[in-house]
Order: structure tokens, then C-alpha cells, then sequence
């Protein structure tokens, strides 16, 4: 009997609801798409992680060695760079978890940590979003009323409440998640032990809102109103700063990103937790919502690879920020061997001068 994860890291149906299948005697037939999908796993999570390791580190180095200061737009995505960071740095556990058969090899603690690592990243990067498009929507907008509020001392200390909030929402990952030992399969897991259906189906509704309702109606709204000032401005032929519109434009490419990656697997988790408050049933539409939570899941996890590709393709200022770090970096190489050059130089006329003639 091989074992069916019915979701990924975090993003996961409680093992309570397979012990109470196991238990009334109802099992799904394990379907060929789960040996396609536990064959592919850990080569793509291992491809995600690796990509989006160097891509962020890269975003973060130019963000963070540039010599002048960070606007607040790219305070905002310098902070979403780090989040997505630590969360594709979690995959590789993951990705060792499932080439092992699912058994668990780094302990209870790692257990929780890592899933903590990729709950806690994944709900910041969604509410740093929603922090980028409110400052689009102040930019645009609302520029003489708020424009002050625009300051970089106040997007520090909006990323600041916003890892804290994500932190917040991990907490009960981090109280449920545990190494359980499924004797039915012979393994040690790492599972989402929730205490009972009704807890389990509490959370996720509340997680639900919280991290996919809220966020998506305030980005879409703010969106909207974005593209409105735009279209208006564009029929006034008003003069508004190249940069807004270039930091705009970047910032409505990546929140279309955002929902192509994550509106599915949200999509998806609202499918389940009806399944498990028993709106729905049947056996088919739960192999067919675990499948669909496994793959929307890693559609999901692309979403920390794909924003900084689209830093580089789409963001003009990014780019520029880029070729700027370089000739920093040059400036600073071809006067360092300059300065050796020179010393070298001073050293042996000074050596040719102590020196008697012969």
C-alpha cells in the first residue's frame, strides 16, 4: 500500500482525516496519477528550490549592495524577495521527505520548523502584495492627500507587522504539525494532527479568509482603481514621474502572477475543507481534490521563482539597478588595482633607491 500525502509541506489535509477513513474501512484506489505526481516531485520541488534560491539571493544582493537607498516600492519587493527566500530554502526537506517514501528522516522539531519556514513566507509574501498594490494605489491616486504617508520609515515598519502577522498565522502549524507513525503504511510522516474535524475545518476556513478573501478583494480593488488613474491620466495627458509608471507596471505584472500562482490552490483549498465539513463527498472527489492540491500547490511554489524573473523582463528601474551595481563593482575592482599598482610602483623605487650602485 503506498502512501497518498494529500497535500504538500503545509498547505495539507489533517491526518485525522485519514485515520477516520482508514478507521470506517473507506479507501480510494490509489490512482495512476499519484505514481506520475511521486515520481516527478522531488525533481521539480529540488528545480524550484535551487531557482529560486539563486534568483532571490540575486534580487536581494542588488536591492541590498546598490548605493542609493531603496524606494519604498522596492522595500516592499526587497522584503517579498526574502520571504520568498526562506520559503524555497524549506522545499528541499520537502523533496527529500517524498524520494524517501514519505517517511521523515530529520525529527519532530524539523517537522514543524520547516512547515512554520513555508507557512509563515507564503502568507507574508501575499500580505507584502497587498502592501505593494496599496502603495501603487497611494502613488496613483491619491498623491496629494497621502503622498506623505509614502515614506520609507513607514514600509519598514508595515513589512515588520506583516512577518509578524504571518508569524502569527503559523502558530497553530506549529502547535498541530507533527512526526506520527502510520502503522497501515509502516512510515513516520510529518502530518497536520489536528485534534478533530471541527478544528481542522475552523482553521482552514479561517485561513481561508484571512489569507486569500481579505488580501484578494483589497489587491483587486486597488488594481482596479490603479488602472482607472492610469487610463484617466493617459486621457488628460497628465505628466506623471516615468519612475511611478515603471514601478506601476512592474507591480500589476507581478500581482497578475500572483493570481495565475495562487488563485488556484485557494480555489482548491475551499474544495477541500467543504469535502471535509461534508458538503461534498465521495471517493472519486477526494482523490480528485488531493491530486489537485498537490499540483496547485507547486504551481503556487513557482510564483517564488517567477518574481524575479519578471523583476528583470518587466522592472526598466530594476534593470538599471542592476548595470549600476556592476559599474560600482568595477569602479571599485579597477581602483583597487590601481591603488596595488601604485603601491607596488612606490615599494620597488623605493627598494631601487636604497640600493647602491654597483
Amino acid at each position: 500500500m503506498t502512501f497518498q500525502p494529500t497535500s504538500v509541506p503545509d498547505f495539507s489535509t489533517p491526518a485525522f482525516h485519514e485515520a477516520q477513513n482508514q478507521t470506517n474501512g473507506s479507501h480510494c484506489p490509489d490512482p495512476e496519477a499519484w505514481e506520475w505526481l511521486n515520481a516527478g516531485q522531488p525533481v521539480y520541488i529540488m528545480l524550484i528550490a535551487i531557482l529560486g534560491i539563486a534568483f532571490n539571493l540575486f534580487v536581494l544582493m542588488v536591492f541590498l549592495l546598490h548605493k542609493k537607498p531603496c524606494t519604498v516600492a522596492e522595500i516592499y519587493l526587497s522584503n517579498l524577495a526574502a520571504a520568498d527566500l526562506i520559503l524555497v530554502s524549506c522545499l528541499p526537506f520537502w523533496a527529500i521527505n517524498i524520494a524517501s517514501d514519505f517517511v521523515w528522516p530529520f525529527g519532530n522539531f524539523m517537522c514543524k520548523a520547516v512547515s512554520v519556514g513555508i507557512k509563515m513566507n507564503a502568507y507574508s509574501s501575499i500580505y507584502l502584495l497587498v502592501l505593494v498594490s496599496i502603495d501603487r494605489y497611494v502613488a496613483l491616486v491619491h498623491t496629494m492627500s497621502y503622498g506623505r504617508m509614502r515614506r520609507p520609515k513607514y514600509a519598514k515598519l508595515g513589512c515588520l507587522l506583516t512577518w509578524g502577522f504571518g508569524l502569527l498565522m503559523s502558530i497553530p502549524t506549529f502547535i498541530f504539525r507533527g512526526v506520527k507513525y502510520l502503522p497501515d503504511y509502516d512510515i513516520s510522516a510529518c502530518l497536520l494532527l489536528y485534534p478533530s474535524e471541527t478544528v481542522a475545518v475552523v482553521y482552514e476556513v479561517m485561513l481561508t479568509i484571512f489569507s486569500f478573501i481579505i488580501p484578494i478583494s483589497v489587491i483587486s480593488f486597488c488594481t482596479i482603481k490603479i488602472i482607472q488613474a492610469l487610463q484617466k491620466q493617459g486621457i488628460e495627458r497628465c505628466n506623471v514621474e516615468k519612475t511611478e509608471h515603471k514601478a506601476t507596471t512592474l507591480v500589476l505584472v507581478v500581482l497578475l502572477a500572483f493570481l495565475i500562482c495562487w488563485v488556484p490552490f485557494h480555489l482548491v483549498s475551499i474544495w477541500d475543507w467543504l469535502l471535509r465539513a461534508e458538503v461534498m463527498g465521495g471517493c472519486l472527489i477526494e482523490s480528485a481534490i488531493d491530486i489537485c492540491n498537490q499540483i496547485t500547490s507547486y504551481l503556487a511554489f513557482f510564483n517564488s521563482v517567477l518574481n524575479p524573473i519578471l523583476y528583470v523582463i518587466v522592472g526598466k528601474n530594476f534593470r538599471k539597478k542592476v548595470c549600476e551595481l556592476f559599474n560600482q563593482w568595477k569602479t571599485k575592482k579597477v581602483t583597487s588595482d590601481s591603488g596595488q599598482s601604485n603601491l607596488s610602483n612606490s615599494s620597488k623605487l623605493q627598494h631601487d633607491t636604497l640600493m647602491p650602485n654597483s
